[in-house]
């Protein structure tokens, strides 16, 4: 513990020494701390400044000077110089072999690029590059490169380096595109490439459940190839973008900031809440200043690696108006001793004796090549840079040099006792940097396939505290997402995310239906019944076989329970105490009459034919039993005929008593051979012809358009309805309209015949019981044509059974009561015709 405080205690001394130097001297010699001599050079990219001309203008072929200082280009070169010097005091990695570097600026131009780029493909000891037919045995300037920073140099500086088979090991290019390695054979990051952490924001957008975002881009390799990739990952993953830019290249120029003008204009049409800004840190300031001096609402900001903690982007003024900033940062670490070493340097640097043995190294490194490099680096302070000095992106500057001495190590054959003196070109290290592993303060790293170490991000969440901005760690990815939302308040009023949905996820068996311009957007529709929904994927609700169904909202359909009329359900079960009712009513009747069959009333009656009406009476109740379960062929096919026939034989008695009435009454001077065919035996024949009629005609029916099992499965959504189809409606009004013509003959004959005085009237009993028939007729039309089809069967059941009821009450019950309790009236006198006609 007391050896930290003294270790603290001496960077702070440290610390204000450099601010006391600094004010007295102004100049240092940092500009001269980039090249150094050794066994082994590695070439050094970095952005130490920024261009501020408008290279369109630029008429010759003349060095591009970047005034404009890049802060944090300087401290990642410092960070290549602090590991270069970190391995050349080890005795462990390298020993015996001291490494060198030439570090130049890329001003983060790709035509400043080139010519330090050309200046490594130089031979040895000279600034020719030769041409051969075979360049195996030449050997260049350096062995190895690291950088440069942004994608859009990397592309070009990886064809010439590819060419020549020399190591190029990234700090910050992600470019999908150099993974592709049959194009560049040798280019190698120490940093996850866009989809990496395209993955990254699609998941880390999905972990909120907004889907409704604006994606905006820089006008450069990164920011277009990165919002291409993320734009493809978030659609596949039902994230809709509502507006899609990029920032133009300069926004300083006139027409350039009208673009960008629009762009955040049209955002904030929009009122998305959520804004993912993959881009390199100088277009996000353009973009955030033009928002912040606008005063447009605040929104939730996703940062990419180039900008979260990029000190151009939270040294805007009024940066902290702008709302919520979540973003990634590639993991890594604190360079253990950076801070410390870059303390040192500072103060170094201001000495005479340190900055005129500089030169020398400068001197010995050929550097009028292209003379020094960042000129503006020695007017840097340490406090310009302070803060600095914690950036993890020095970090992956630390890993891309380590893992090129890693390389090294094993291509010499390195032993604790030390490296043996050979030559080792730049192509023989491209095989032990494909395959390579190693350790570095404790962390494993290893280069996969695509020639990248992916040790994944960390979450940051930009806290503020009283203006004072705090980056905290809520999270990392790791090929998942792993947060704590707890961590993060938003700049709502009650803290939680905002909203920022355009549609809401459809449950199973919902479709999606696009609402407005966006396809992405839409509304979510439930399946209807009978209807269902495949997949997830489906975009309409496919329709259910016949055979089966489904309830609203459904992923499958089920199959249809049958309905009919079941013996065990109440309707069925009242109906079957009706017919039985009427059955013991037509039996009772039967044997009574049987057993009083010479009596004056029954022998009136028509006797035996009375009897024989009964028995059809029963065979017409016993009928209804074939409505009753599923329907079948034999069953549709009998069950309309047996009604008919037997209620017209039983029909047909009447009609030869209704005759004998008539002719008695009516027309009393017709022959007495008349009258012979409406009693005695003679009646059986008119009863048989009538019988014989109703069976020709039921015949007819069945044989040529019977009725037949039908499913109906439009009817009721869960069930199908099964019933007997009538195929011809006309069969069916014959069959039952030849019954009711027999009722109607019956009925003329009788309705008008008056009785004498002290005699039964037998025609009223008729006329009551035709008036029952056509009753209950008209009732089951009208019942027939307004109750559910599930009901049909059940309503013609009960309106046959109360036509049978109605023919015993009307005609059968009052003689039965007569024989039962009236017996005195049982005479021929009380029964006797109109003038003694016959009986």
């Amino acid at each position: 513990m007391s050896s930290e405080k003294s270790k603290a205690m001496a960077r702070a001394l440290l610390l204000y020494l450099s601010f006391v130097s600094s004010a007295a001297h102004g100049r240092t010699c940092m500009s001269a701390q980039f090249k150094k001599p050794g066994d082994y050079i590695l070439g050094g990219l970095f952005p130490f400044g920024m261009n501020t001309m408008n290279l369109s203008e630029r008429l010759e072929p003349s060095v591009v000077v970047c005034d404009r200082l890049y802060a944090s280009g300087l401290i990642w070169a410092l960070g290549m110089k602090f590991a270069i010097d970190k391995i050349n005091n080890s005795t462990s990695l390298l020993p015996g072999i001291k490494l060198g570097y030439e570090i130049y600026d890329t001003c983060l131009e790709p035509v400043v690029v080139i010519q330090p780029s050309l200046l490594f493909l130089t031979r040895e000891g000279s600034t020719g590059i030769r041409v051969l037919c075979s360049y195996t045995d030449y050997q260049t300037r350096v062995t190895a490169v690291i950088g440069p920073y942004v994608s859009d140099l990397a592309l070009i500086t990886a064809k010439l380096f590819g060419f020549f088979l020399i190591p190029q090991v990234s700090y910050g290019a992600s470019s999908e595109k150099l993974s592709q390695e049959e194009y560049y054979p040798s280019f190698f990051r120490t940093v996850p490439s866009d989809k990496s952490q395209s993955k990254a924001l699609v998941q880390l957008i999905n972990k909120f459940e907004w889907n409704w975002i604006v994606a905006i881009g820089s006008e450069n390799e990164y920011g277009r190839e990165g919002l291409g990739t993320f734009s493809n990952l978030a659609t596949a993953q039902g994230i809709c973008i509502a507006y899609e830019a990029l920032i133009p290249a300069d926004p300083s120029a006139p027409q350039d900031h009208q673009k960008l003008e629009k762009i955040i204009k049209y955002i904030n049409e929009t009122q998305v809440n959520v804004i993912v800004l993959f881009s390199v840190d100088k277009p996000v300031q353009a973009l955030l200043e033009l928002w912040i001096s606008h005063g447009f609402s605040q929104k939730v900001w996703i940062a990419t690696e180039a900008w979260v903690m990029s000190d151009i982007v939270t040294s805007i003024p009024n940066i902290q108006t702008i709302g919520t900033v979540i973003g990634f940062t590639i993991k890594g670490g604190i360079v253990p001793g950076f801070q410390d070493y870059v303390t040192d340097l500072f103060a170094s640097v201001q000495q005479e004796s340190f900055c005129r043995a500089s030169w020398e190294y400068s001197r010995d490194a050929d550097s009028p090549v292209l003379g020094p490099q960042c000129r503006q680096c020695d007017n840097v302070s340490l406090p310009d840079i302070s803060h600095l000095l914690e950036n993890q992106q020095t970090y992956a500057v630390y890993v891309a040099v380590y893992s090129v001495a890693q390389a090294l190590h094993q291509a010499l054959g390195c032993t604790a006792e030390g490296c043996p003196k050979a030559t080792v070109k730049s192509w023989q290290l491209l095989d032990i940097m494909k395959t390579l592993r190693f350790t570095l303060d404790n962390q494993s790293f290893q280069m996969n396939q695509f020639h990248s170490t992916n040790q994944g991000y960390d979450v940051m969440f930009w806290s503020w505290q009283k203006n004072s901005l705090q980056y905290i760690s809520v999270g990392d990815y790791r090929g998942s997402l792993s947060i704590d939302t707890s961590q993060i308040r938003f700049h709502t009023l009650d803290n939680k995310k905002p909203v920022s949905t355009c549609f809401q996820r459809c449950e199973p068996g919902q479709i999606k239906r696009v609402k407005g311009f966006h396809l992405c957007c839409y509304d979510c529709i439930d399946c209807e019944e009978n209807t269902y929904q495949g997949t997830r994927e489906d975009l309409f609700c496919t329709e259910c076989p016949e055979h089966q169904w489904s309830p609203i909202r459904s992923t499958k359909c089920y199959d249809r329970s049958e309905r009919y009329l079941f013996w065990d359900e109440p309707l069925v079960i009242g109906l079957l105490v009706l017919m039985l009712f009427a059955t013991v009513l037509t039996c009772l009747s039967a044997v009574l009459f049987l057993k009083s069959l010479n009596t004056p009333l029954v022998q009136a009656s028509g006797g035996t034919r009375s009897i024989f009406a009964l028995l059809c009476l029963l065979l017409t109740c016993l009928s209804f039993c074939l409505h009753i379960g599923k329907p079948s062929v034999v069953s549709c096919m009998v069950q309309q005929p047996f009604y008919a026939l037997g209620l017209s034989a039983c029909f047909s008695t009447f009609l030869v008593k209704s005759l004998e009435i008539v002719l008695l009454t009516e027309f009393t001077s017709c022959p007495k051979s008349s009258l012979l065919w409406v009693t005695q035996k003679r009646a059986w024949l008119v009863v048989a012809i009538a019988c014989l009629v109703e069976s020709m005609l039921c015949f007819w029916y069945i044989y040529s358009v019977p009725a037949i099992p039908a499913s109906n499965y439009k009817l009721l959504h869960a069930q199908v309805l099964i019933g007997c189809r009538i195929q011809s409606w006309f069969a069916f009004i014959m069959i039952h309209g030849y019954t009711g013509g027999l009722a109607f003959i019956c009925f003329l004959c009788t309705f008008m015949v008056q009785t004498p005085a002290k005699r039964y009237n037998m025609a009223r009993g008729i006329t009551f019981s035709m008036l029952s028939y056509f009753v209950t007729w008209i009732a089951f039309v009208a019942t027939y044509s307004t109750v559910q089809p599930t009901q049909q069967p059940a309503a013609q059941i009960c309106s046959g059974l109360l036509c049978a009821l109605g023919l015993l009450a009307s005609y059968y019950l009052p003689k039965c009561y007569i024989l039962l309790f009236k017996p005195e009236w049982n005479t021929v006198a009380y029964f006797q015709l109109h003038q003694g006609g016959a009986s």
